[in-house]
């Protein structure tokens, strides 16, 4: 166990200075707190936050949807997205935060209607639902096939603007990956969606 080191910010630039210091040292953030305020496990607040860089956002498809948990626990809340592989789809993460209730009803009604293989729980859908999700990191997945895993993955939004052939590609998710290793501080890398050629059915994920 090792203490971490703290120092006082009395302007919002004293605490940009002190961020993008942490950011070079290959920090994920800052925790900032109240001097007077005292650490409660497992109780969240305003005494105590976390201060992180957030990454550019993925344009992913649901290839599964599942069973949620709780007062969720029927309709199909937690979804499995993908993005694109050349002509193929590459899973990269699960998701079940960040939608309304009766957006998570609207979609599990679709879900239901457009199942390709129901295992019981986990219904692998038609991917054709485009979804732009949030994480904190790109991180290295064996359990993946497509080597990558979104760290803290959360749904922004529905992307009914958008088809399939308009999502992120693995080649994006690489990008990233790479950023957060070469590069400290300074502003999120923008991502563009890459057009695919036609459509992709269930038959070709990965």
């Amino acid at each position: 166990m090792q203490q971490a080191n703290s120092t006082v910010a009395t302007t919002p630039q004293d605490l940009e200075v002190r961020f993008r210091e942490a950011r070079a040292r290959g920090n994920e953030g800052l925790v900032i707190k109240r001097p007077e305020s005292r650490y409660q496990p497992g109780k969240r607040g305003r005494q105590w936050m976390k201060l992180k860089e957030e990454l550019a956002t993925l344009d992913v498809v649901v290839v599964a949807a599942e069973r949620g948990h709780g007062k969720r626990a029927g309709v199909l809340s937690d979804v499995t997205f993908a993005v694109r592989n050349g002509e193929t789809l590459a899973p990269i993460g699960k998701a079940y935060s960040g939608l309304t209730d009766a957006e998570i009803a609207s979609l599990t009604e679709w879900f239901r209607a457009h199942t390709v293989v129901d295992r019981g729980r986990v219904k692998l859908v038609e991917p054709k639902i485009v979804l732009e999700v949030a994480f904190d990191a790109v991180t290295r997945s064996p359990r993946h096939p497509s080597g990558y895993a979104l760290r803290f993955p959360r749904i922004k939004r529905i992307r009914d603007d958008k088809t399939p052939d308009e999502i992120n590609t693995l080649e994006d998710v690489a990008r990233i990956y790479e950023y957060q290793g070469s590069s400290r501080g300074g502003s999120s890398p923008k991502l563009i969606a890459s057009r695919g050629r036609g459509q992709i059915t269930h038959d070709q994920i990965q």
